[in-house]
């Protein structure tokens, strides 16, 4: 499975990388970039909790 940011949707409030910053980046404005990990189950919950963490509903996991 990907993680990916629905780039349309994201506000920049950065939100998924204060809580995993192991798992999402940041751009120069504050917008969300997931980084190149591969999720395997179980998911690790660092990532479901930057995805919850997103007031955007913009994280996605497929």
């Amino acid at each position: 499975m990907k993680l990916t940011v629905d780039t349309n949707k994201c506000s920049g409030h950065a939100r998924c990388y204060a809580v995993a910053p192991e798992v999402f980046d940041i751009d120069d404005l504050g917008y969300a970039l997931p980084l190149d990990v591969e999720v395997e189950e179980p998911i690790d919950e660092r990532i479901t909790a930057g995805i919850a963490a997103c007031p955007e509903h913009a994280i996605y996991l497929h």
